[in-house]
């Protein structure tokens, strides 16, 4: 009986092996890393949340200027300081692309200081149809009572304007800034080529 038994599972797994129905250890890594292969290749999903919280509102303070002009690029003449490029998205609460979004950004230069007599580090932009920005410019300058920040005004089309303000993370002066919201806080990463720094920042409007 017990040599029948035996007879009977090796001829299983003769047919199973040459029918192909269990694949061999080998087959079956080889299966395994082609998927790592697979998933390193693909690109990560954009983080989003399905009902992700409105950017909270700040104060303009006291240096905003109307009438910006249209510029993706803050850089120029006598501008020095540490660079930044400024990317993100404009969405809904619902993560929709808000295609069209007007952006005006306005920053102390390296030393600390506003230009309001021009529009030196002043500029304003609209999102691409997939409610994306992106902004060259240097790291903001401290000044008394003030931790490193951007100011923007964010607005949909025929949308109410919001006005808030963007920070730095790791800053000493975050903790003692009374307008400071960890909530507005950019991701930061280094920089490569003409940038420092590599920042991203996604407004979500009400």
């Amino acid at each position: 009986m017990q040599e029948r038994k035996q007879k009977v599972s090796q001829r299983r797994r003769e047919f199973l092996r040459n029918s192909g129905a269990v694949p061999s250890t080998l087959l079956m890594l080889a299966l395994a890393k082609a998927d790592e292969s697979r998933a390193a290749t693909i690109p990560p999903t954009p983080a989003c949340p399905g009902n992700p919280d409105a950017t909270p509102p700040q104060t303009a303070g006291p240096f905003f200027l109307p009438r910006s002009p249209l510029r993706t690029s803050l850089f120029g003449p006598g501008i020095g300081g540490r660079r930044v490029l400024l990317t993100g998205r404009v969405l809904t609460t619902r993560c929709v692309p808000v295609p069209g979004a007007l952006l005006d950004f306005w920053q102390a230069d390296a030393a600390g200081s506003y230009d309001v007599r021009g529009y030196r580090l002043r500029g304003h932009q609209f999102a691409d149809r997939d409610g994306r920005y992106r902004l060259e410019t240097i790291v903001a300058g401290l000044y008394p009572g003030r931790t490193r920040h951007f100011h923007v005004i964010v607005q949909a089309p025929s949308g109410r304007p919001l006005t808030t303000q963007l920070y730095f993370p790791r800053e000493p002066r975050n903790l003692h800034d009374g307008h400071f919201d960890p909530r507005l806080l950019m991701s930061i990463d280094p920089g490569s080529g003409s940038y420092d720094f590599v920042a991203r920042y996604d407004f979500v409007l009400a």
